[in-house]
């Protein structure tokens, strides 16, 4: 049997979760497609995606498309659910890039064709809504060959574009079928076919040119005697039981198998779900390029590889960093379930950061759209009215030498039973915090070490300067305590021996003198940028760059009457630069950005 692990992928309003009802619905899988407006589609299951007519999670439909089983994965549109597209993307073997027939190329159209080429996917364009009025089907098409890639070829005409009677025709062979299917599936060429998710015109003819322009896979169970092998891409909850989506890379899983999640991880698959003809259907085995659904893996984690790790498997866990936070907060007697509802949703999407200091409680996001959504999923499905801040730029704290500092028990206004000495020091970026000892491990009880490390971890979430720590190194250089002890004939005596609150209640103490002799320095993310503009606007849109405290690299011709600048950018300058470049570019302006690192910050002007 044959699968495709299909990637429909558009710009905000351009059509494909209509577009997955259709084909669905040209499939048999459902009597009748569902439409956004009425919230009754088949892939748009959270309430809030039916209410607010976006795709924010990526959903799984199947169906059969000849001899060919396609698992689509409808995925988000909207910019700030970009980390949902790329963790999808990673898995897929091929995409469908949609377009409105009226709107033509957009900005996040740019930002979605960029992903697919860095990944290598083969894409087919498929042009939407060309019985819209206003429909320019064939000024679409230039515009695509113009914008997106040079590597495109119409394979049809529309004719009567622009009307409900909208609809096409293929063009002439002259042998070129044969050679566009190659490349196709090689993702040198792309291409491009004409419909109408509304009426159904061209859908028949998207779903055969499925299987002829995107690689299949030749699998399902017993294709393949390797061991198991699959990636989590994504990972939901229904009716409070964690579902873990995995694509199934080689082998066979079974109900009962034992697998390796890494890192020391091993657990047991309770169940299995295969994604099969617009629904999941419980099986026990997965095989060779299913989609299944898994239970019993509790501690997943996006981007994970089940079994053994495969060439590609390591695309699926690349993810850019969120660039931005904002400080949550709830009355006080909702506090411990806010933190916990946002915990279980950042195991969901391991993009979504929780930090806890104190009573403050921050999660990382990429805009106010992701703020919005999170705020209705944390009061429809948990209950949790939040109040969300204002968004902000996530800044972090680097180690910049080395600090020691030492308190000894019952010494200069020690009131704790503990003694502990802590150096820290710089850590390369990405490498976390670890916690080593230099003092003797049986100089004291494991507890206590324990009470140290989870309290120096907890701590550097919040540095001198109000920002976490990410990566540091921290080396526990003494350590003492009291023993167990009480006066004569009595009960063990608090009061006379150590406990792990002695050490709990130290440790803030030393740590931030350690860190405070260390020095610290804020650094901000730093964002690359592409722009695409008018080759008159280059003067222009790079003096705004550099008012904006970024640097433009370079700048070239992307095509006839446009040009592409290239550079970084603070973060926190990002939504000004997008503000002010189609006033510059008479609208014409298209700007990707994408996280690229962290640097100390830099004050300029960013009006």
């Amino acid at each position: 049997m044959s699968y495709l692990n299909l990637g429909i992928v558009a710009h905000v309003d351009a059509g494909k979760t209509s577009l997955t009802e259709r084909l669905l619905h040209h499939a048999g899988v459902i009597d009748r497609p569902g439409s956004v407006d009425s919230g009754d589609t088949t892939t748009d299951t959270l309430a809030l995606e039916r209410e607010r007519g976006i795709t924010i999670r990526a959903s799984v439909a199947s169906f059969p498309a000849g001899d060919v089983t396609v698992n689509v994965l409808d995925t988000p549109g909207h910019p700030d659910f970009i980390a949902e597209v790329d963790r999808s993307l990673a898995v897929l073997d091929g995409a469908v890039l949609v377009l409105s027939a009226v709107e033509g190329v957009q900005a996040q159209t740019l930002v979605l064709m960029r992903a697919l080429q860095r990944l290598r996917l083969p894409v087919i364009v498929f042009v939407n809504k060309i019985d819209r009025r206003g429909a320019r089907p064939d000024a679409v098409a230039d515009a695509v060959a113009r914008r997106l890639s040079p590597d495109v070829l119409p394979v049809q005409r529309v004719l009567d574009a622009g009307t409900p009677a909208a609809r096409v025709e293929p063009l002439p062979d002259d042998g070129l079928a044969a050679w566009l299917a190659g490349e196709s599936r090689r993702g040198s060429a792309h291409p491009v076919l004409f419909g109408s998710a509304v009426t159904g015109a061209g859908v028949p003819e998207l779903a055969t040119a499925l299987g002829t322009y995107l690689p299949v896979v030749d699998g399902g169970v017993g294709a393949d005697a390797a061991a198991p092998s699959g990636v989590v891409f994504a990972i939901d909850r229904e009716g409070g039981r964690k579902r873990t989506f995995v694509r199934m890379r080689s082998g066979v899983l079974r109900v009962r198998d034992k697998i390796d999640l890494g890192h020391g991880r091993a657990e047991r698959v309770t169940g299995l779900r295969i994604a099969h003809r617009g629904s999941l259907e419980p099986r026990s085995t997965a095989g060779t390029g299913q989609i299944a659904v898994v239970q019993g893996l509790s501690t997943a984690r996006v981007g994970d590889v089940v079994g053994p790790v495969l060439p590609g498997d390591e695309r699926a866990s690349q993810f850019p960093p969120p660039s931005y936070e904002t400080v949550v907060d709830v009355d006080p007697e909702d506090r411990g379930r806010l933190y916990a509802a946002l915990t279980e949703l950042a195991e969901q999407d391991p993009l979504i950061r929780v930090r806890r200091r104190d009573e403050e409680i921050t999660v990382s996001l990429y805009g106010d759209v992701q703020r919005e959504v999170l705020a209705a999923v944390l009061q429809r499905e948990y209950g949790v009215e939040a109040r969300f801040g204002e968004v902000r730029t996530a800044r972090q704290e680097r180690i910049v030498g080395t600090g020691l500092a030492l308190e000894v028990k019952k010494q200069d206004g020690n009131e704790f039973l503990a003694t502990i000495g802590l150096r820290v020091e710089p850590a390369p970026v990405g490498s976390g915090v670890t916690f080593e000892l230099e003092c003797e491990r049986g100089s004291m009880p494991p507890a206590f070490f324990d009470a140290v490390e989870d309290t120096v971890r907890r701590e550097l979430a919040r540095g001198p300067l109000r920002w976490p720590i990410p990566d540091a190194r921290v080396v526990m250089t003494h350590s003492g305590y009291a023993p167990r002890q009480s006066h004569m004939h009595q009960k063990f005596n608090k009061a006379m021996s150590s406990t792990g609150a002695d050490f709990r209640g130290l440790t803030p103490r030393v740590l931030a003198a350690a860190v405070q002799r260390a020095g610290t320095v804020v650094c901000e993310p730093v964002h690359r940028f592409v722009i695409e503009v008018p080759d008159d606007a280059v003067g222009s849109v790079t003096s705004l760059v550099g008012r904006l405290g970024g640097v433009p690299f370079e700048s070239g011709i992307a095509g006839v009457g446009i040009a592409v600048v290239r550079g970084e950018l603070p973060a926190g300058a990002v939504a000004a630069l997008q503000r002010d470049l189609p006033g510059l570019t008479r609208g014409e302006g298209v700007c990707q950005t994408e996280h690229d690192r962290f640097e100390p910050v830099r004050e300029t002007a960013r009006a």
